[in-house]
């Protein structure tokens, strides 16, 4: 596996106001949370827009929303579907169609960026799994060298021990992780202030 082959899977959902970012809400009312999440999918994907191999868009509910498509002509993306019933079902699916390895990641940390996914690639090389943790106890990217469902089975989501879980989960699957830079991603009204650090997403 090397960068220029891995595929990059972005999850991402239609922009529909009080169905995204709904932890925003109280702060920004629907409207505008559903703003923010659209300036941030466009960030994530002028972030990664230099990745040289495939990026493709996992859409929720499906691929039709307009928006997700404009982009996926305007990036050159793959527009495929999230299947499942819940977020690690969803994960799961899409790494097990790309077999021989890929990263995959949201929309919700501003900082990630091509470098963090070459170093997370790279690692592969050498580790089953690689991940990305994130402030809040979880992760904001994982990648696998080739597809396993451990990460993904028996977890709850949405908490602080996600990545504390799915090491476990690695652990007893005896599968190796590299674990890189632990970054922020936006999630609550807290986190809004940050954005003033961030070139392109500062008011």
């Amino acid at each position: 596996m090397n960068a220029a082959t891995c595929p990059l899977i972005i999850f991402a959902k239609a922009p529909v106001p009080g169905q995204v970012k709904t932890r925003l809400i109280p702060a920004l009312g629907p409207e505008g949370a559903c703003a923010l999440y659209q300036t941030l999918l466009r960030h994530t994907l002028e972030q990664t827009r230099d990745w040289p191999g495939e990026r493709l868009l996992y859409c929720a509910p499906d691929t039709q929303d307009p928006l997700l498509q404009a982009l996926a002509l305007e990036h050159q993306l793959t527009l495929r579907t999230q299947k499942g019933d819940d977020l690690g079902e969803r994960m799961a699916r899409a790494l097990a169609e790309h077999p021989d390895g890929a990263l995959l990641i949201g929309t919700d940390c501003p900082l990630l960026d091509c470098a963090h996914l070459t170093a997370a690639q790279q690692a592969l090389i050498e580790h089953d799994v690689a991940i990305i943790p994130s402030e809040d106890g979880g992760y904001v990217l994982i990648g696998q060298r080739t597809f396993h469902p451990a990460p993904f089975t028996r977890m709850r989501w949405s908490h602080a021990d996600v990545l504390r879980d799915t090491r476990t989960r690695l652990h007893e699957a005896g599968m190796s992780l590299w674990l890189g830079p632990t970054l922020w991603d936006l999630d609550e009204p807290q986190d809004l202030p940050r954005l003033q650090t961030i070139p392109g997403l500062a008011n």
